[in-house]
């Protein structure tokens, strides 16, 4: 993860984590309050504070100021760290052992389904949040937060939330029913047991064994024996490898066939030992009372050797009646359901066809775990409402428990069965064109000596009074600058040295130094904008829930220029076919105007790959799938709209501001030195 070196796995007696990005350690700290629960302040001591932006940047600007780096303003939606995810090897892993790069399956919307889909893990954290077990009528549970999203046949829903007041929002009920598969199934003990049940299924399907007697002259007998298995899929050698050495069998891997054509090559192992070949004719000895977990070995093997899943179809077949009839009295033992299938193949040849689809499939797989990682691909199969999945209760448990949440490529995961949404706000930084990291909500580096730093940057002779934005990168009033208070210090800085600033935010903290943005107001350029892309509230719900309401940032614009303080409003980001449509727009601007903006800029949704782009799509299929098209029409490889595009929309949004009679700021004329302020000393260079 981006902060990984900042992460306090042992806590040094000194309180601090040394790392190269900054000339102290980090001092590690969490609050136990509401505000901060879950997430994490790294304090440091930069080694610089004033930031000149790249020449390649689209930026207006040339140098920043950013206190913080990651920004408290995201949602945390969390599971149990217990609950298994559905890896894209057809394999489970406890959310809390998923990693960033780990691919996973996902899902995407196409005309009337979801279909899975694989996709990769782009940030993985935890938090500590009250714990509540959603139970569905098949048995399946989850333990998740309450601000945990789920997909229901209604679409996507909060465990909690109530039908009025500020907790209003979509939420489970009971008899909302959820969509996927269901619990998934318990993996096998790959013990002993296990282990001769998928040798004998694996040999019996696609082995080679025997001894044979030839005559030769000379010597006085001729017998050779031989056990040999050739196979495309490594995993599934591998494991009869393994598992033969874990019995004293030893084997040699060779090239059987070389790749022919579009056919892969075909490696073997083999033993000609007298000992080994007869040890091997005893582990395939059908026993007489197999156990539980040699019939899942079995399975296992004879599906690697055997087996195939297409179509949504999955068969064992096979020649030999009595290996039919062992796979039907393994999947007796696990009630799954079937037809034996004979074919008109004058070798005899019958299919063992499992029922029930995806369902039963999955079930298959986890329970008994074959090798072969191709043969589990459920890429491309639709998702559909047939599994027994309404939800019988949900009830706190009066505790609060560690919680993870991993942010995907799709949006998406699956969690013990069922579609599980992750958080897109998180990334709304990178509308503008702004960064953003792994584990950028919950682990938050705060420069603790920023306004200080300031101050002896300020003084330097190479400095020569240049504008400077903040806010561009990492919102200055996020959530942890209510207790750091680093901006008051640095404002005073800037008042102090009369050099010209701006500050972007969305959040209405900014009003507590509305004093000191006055009293730079009165000597230098000051300029404030918030950023309100729409005032539809139900949009803000969806694409930045854990920021102050469209509203109360335009209540706050009105109290800065009440108050002589020039603010405007950056109306971004414009999404395409959303919130560009003539109404959305006319509502928006002529709020902008209620609130007597300076200004309005206009910036139409930047889709960055690798960053907003994968983001937004993922929201958009699910929200808006007829309008994926037109996007890909619209944006094609690149991260911005036209140019026609974009000047078409700012011509509307400015005539509107004409009509409205939204003006301009006036800046004032900006002085080196600041009359009725004291004079900024000289800080002792070190």
């Amino acid at each position: 993860m981006r902060w990984d070196n900042l992460r306090l796995d042992v806590r040094p007696a000194d309180d601090r984590l040394t790392t190269p990005l900054f000339e102290q350690g980090a001092v590690v700290r969490t609050f136990d309050t509401p505000e901060f629960r879950g997430i994490t302040f790294y304090e440091v001591h930069a080694r610089s504070i004033i930031n000149h932006v790249p020449e390649a940047s689209r930026m207006p600007f040339r140098y920043t100021i950013n206190p913080y780096r990651g920004c408290s303003h995201g949602c945390v939606y969390c599971l149990g760290g217990d609950t298994p995810i559905l890896m894209g090897d057809g394999r489970l892993e406890p959310l809390a052992d998923v990693r960033p790069g780990d691919e996973i399956y996902g899902t995407v919307r196409s005309g009337n389904y979801r279909w899975y889909v694989k996709t990769g893990v782009k940030a993985q954290w935890s938090t500590v949040k009250p714990a509540y077990r959603v139970t569905l009528e098949d048995g399946t549970e989850l333990v998740t937060s309450g601000d945990h999203r789920l997909l229901s046949d209604r679409g996507w829903k909060y465990v909690t939330g109530s039908e009025q007041g500020a907790d209003r929002r979509p939420h489970l009920t009971l008899n909302n029913k959820l969509m996927g598969t269901g619990q998934f199934a318990t993996g096998p003990d790959k013990g002993a047991d296990y282990q001769d049940g998928y040798l004998c299924g694996m040999i019996r399907g696609d082995g080679h064994l025997g001894s044979y007697a030839y005559a030769r002259p000379g010597r006085a007998h001729g017998n050779v024996h031989r056990f040999r298995l050739a196979l495309v899929d490594m995993e599934a050698l591998h494991r009869t490898r393994e598992y033969l050495l874990e019995r004293g069998i030893s084997t040699r891997e060779f090239l059987f066939q070389e790749a022919v054509g579009g056919f892969k090559p075909i490696f073997a192992i083999r033993t000609s030992a007298l000992a080994h070949v007869n040890a091997i004719g005893e582990l395939v000895r059908w026993p007489t009372e197999p156990a539980l977990e040699w019939s899942k070995g079995f399975l296992a093997g004879i599906f690697d050797a055997e087996g195939s899943y297409s179509g949504g179809i999955l068969r064992m077949s096979n020649t030999d009646l009595g290996i039919v009839d062992q796979i039907a009295s393994a999947l007796n033992r696990f009630a799954f359901q079937y037809r034996i299938e004979p074919t008109s193949r004058p070798n005899g040849l019958a299919a063992v066809r499992l029922l029930g689809g995806l369902r039963e499939a999955l079930r298959f797989f986890h329970t008994v775990d074959p090798a072969i990682t191709r043969k589990r691909d459920i890429s491309g199969k639709a998702i559909k409402g047939n599994a027994p999945l309404r939800v019988v209760s949900i009830e706190p448990l009066g505790i609060d428990l560690p919680m993870f949440d991993i942010t995907t490529g799709t949006g998406d995961f699956i969690a013990n069965g069922l579609v599980s949404h992750n958080c897109f706000a998180r990334k709304t930084h990178t509308y503008l064109d702004l960064d953003y990291g792994h584990d950028f909500d919950t682990r938050i580096v705060v420069k603790v000596n920023a306004p200080e730093l300031l101050r002896k940057e300020l003084t330097q002779p190479k400095w020569t009074g240049e504008h400077i934005a903040m806010g561009t990168n990492v919102d200055t009033y996020q959530r942890g600058e209510g207790r750091y208070r680093l901006m008051r210090g640095i404002i005073e800085g800037l008042r102090d040295f009369a050099n010209p600033f701006s500050i972007l935010t969305k959040g209405t903290l900014i009003l507590r130094d509305l004093d000191l943005l006055v009293q730079s107001a009165s000597v230098t350029d000051v300029a404030t904008n918030f950023s309100v892309g729409s005032v539809d509230t139900e949009l803000w719900r969806l694409l930045e829930p854990g920021t102050p309401s469209p509203l109360r940032r335009l209540e706050a614009v009105r109290t800065l220029n009440e108050a002589g303080v020039p603010c405007g409003v950056l109306m971004a980001p414009i999404v395409p076919f959303i919130s560009d449509t003539d109404e959305a727009i006319h509502n928006t601007v002529q709020a902008i105007a209620d609130a007597g903006a300076t200004h309005i800029v206009p910036i139409v949704l930047h889709l960055r790959k690798g960053g907003s782009r994968e983001w937004f799509m993922a929201w958009l299929a699910d929200k808006h799938p007829e309008l994926v098209p037109r996007y890909r029409e619209l944006y094609g490889a690149g991260a911005y709209a036209p140019t026609a595009y974009q000047e078409e929309v700012s011509g509307r949004v400015q005539g509107l501001a004409q009509r409205f009679g939204v003006g301009r700021a006036t800046p004032h004329e900006a002085r080196r030195v600041a009359p009725g302020f004291p004079q900024p000393e000289q800080l002792t260079l070190t």
